[in-house]
């Protein structure tokens, strides 16, 4: 083994290489050799968690839908919160875990490729119900509470790619006013 060569890289290191590597290059050009180069092991390595190319590109969405969605709506601490700190926690949590950073890479395959957009309709489903509800939960009907949520899953999905110019701390300090412009009735 050289030195730029490491053993036990796991499924998750895998799959987080293959998303920096969709962004940078497209789903069509991730290789498992360049998947190997770039985690720093055989390529060997790649078949301890995958049969084949296919098979990582399912597990890239799965990965893509839970650890950048469902880890929000299906935290039990998020969903005891009530809808308004719900929200604020929402925006905090992507701001502070980068959540959004795969959004144009993911959408853009989606484009040309059946399996991703189907991946990608269930996620704009699953975070339009878990945002809508706390909507719901504040009291809005059914129109407002639609709009209400596109909007916050619109700019918090897009905010970092069309706003690269504001800070972390510009992004934080907004969150509160940009709720209470949201939840004011």
């Amino acid at each position: 083994m050289t030195s730029k060569t490491k053993r036990g890289v796991s499924k998750a290191q895998w799959l987080e290489a293959a998303l920096e590597m969709l962004v940078e290059t497209g789903a069509a050009k991730i290789s498992i050799e360049g998947l190997a180069r770039r985690v720093g092991v055989a390529k060997a390595g790649f078949y301890w968690h995958f049969r084949d190319r296919d098979e990582l590109l399912k597990g890239l969405l799965d990965h893509w839908t839970h650890e950048l969605t469902s880890v929000i709506a299906e935290n039990p601490l998020v969903q005891k919160l009530q809808p308004r700190e719900r929200l604020q926690t929402i925006a905090e949590m992507i701001l502070d875990y980068d959540l959004s950073r795969y959004e144009l890479a993911v959408r853009q395959w989606a484009v040309h490729d059946q399996v991703a957009a189907r991946a990608v309709r269930r996620v704009d489903r699953l975070r339009m119900a878990f945002i809508r509800q706390a909507f719901d939960e504040l009291g809005f009907d059914a129109d407002e509470a639609d709009m209400r949520a596109r909007t916050f899953a619109c700019y918090y999905t897009w905010e970092a790619s069309m706003f690269s110019e504001l800070s972390r701390k510009q992004r934080r300090q907004q969150i509160a006013p940009r709720l209470d412009l949201l939840t004011r009735r």
